[in-house]
């Protein structure tokens, strides 16, 4: 398969993905949660509160409400393990098709509401990006940091959080040499957060890129062709960080995604 072919079915598979009936367009909202039970929607039946800590959710809801949790009908309060745990809980409204996860930020606890029948989810008509070109395809060499690092970045939800990065990247471009910070990946890849003229001004202003495992010596491969808008590009829902200190390029990147086309 020619590399053309096999960067066709990454964008296959994504905008697949992103078509899914619970997948990234068809968040409607993210509700975050106080101590004190109360309903995501005024005059909902259903109850909802975070922990202390944000480390669980708990929900109070009678069969009668249609909220199923694995292969049973909820019937009172019961405790939720947020995307965060080990082994995190979701919950299915079978009769309207909702997906609802409960998610963890900083020790902030929040709900997520995942809708087929979004308005994002209808209107999308696939993704705007450049065609493929290998002469984004760049060697570059990964050098972790002597410890854990967070740094501060404000999100797309207005809000300042820690984005923990593992290291640096540097590689060469036309204009001269480049190092971006990253953050390792559970399957030892990189994940970046950046930014350049090209999105300027679209909503966001900034893209992803992530790459397959570093090599011993810390060698990897940037593939700008497959950077990819975050998803707070799709629905306004999402917590994304913004690029880190140094993440922006002051040149465009004329590869990877550009916008999301609607009906």
């Amino acid at each position: 398969m020619s590399d053309v072919e096999s960067w066709q079915q990454w964008r296959t598979r994504r905008e697949a993905r992103l078509r899914d009936p619970h997948g990234t367009l068809a968040l409607t909202g993210t509700h975050w949660l106080g101590e004190e039970p109360a309903p995501i929607v005024e005059g909902e039946p259903v109850l909802w509160s975070a922990a202390p800590d944000g480390r669980t959710v708990t929900v109070t809801a009678k069969a009668e409400h249609g909220l199923v949790l694995n292969g049973e009908p909820v019937d009172g309060t019961v405790t939720l393990r947020p995307d965060t745990d080990e082994h995190p809980d979701t919950l299915t409204a079978p009769d309207h098709g909702i997906l609802l996860v409960p998610i963890e930020r900083e020790g902030s606890a929040a709900l997520r509401v995942y809708d087929p029948k979004a308005a994002t989810l209808q209107a999308f008509d696939g993704i705007e990006a450049f065609d493929y070109d290998p002469r984004w395809v760049i060697p570059a060499r990964f050098t972790p940091f002597d410890g854990p690092h967070v740094e501060k970045v404000l999100n797309a939800d207005g809000v300042v959080r820690g984005l923990g990065l593992d290291g640096t990247v540097e590689f060469e471009l036309e204009d001269g040499t480049h190092t971006l910070q990253a953050a390792l990946t559970s399957g030892g890849g990189l994940w970046i957060v950046f930014a350049d003229p090209t999105t300027a001004d679209a909503k966001p202003f900034f893209r992803f890129l992530s790459t397959e495992a570093t090599a011993a010596d810390g060698t990897v491969t940037l593939d700008f062709n497959r950077a990819y808008l975050p998803p707070c590009a799709f629905t306004d829902h999402y917590v994304c960080p913004l690029p880190p200190k140094g993440n922006t390029f002051a040149e465009p990147i004329r590869a990877g995604e550009l916008a999301v086309k609607t009906r």
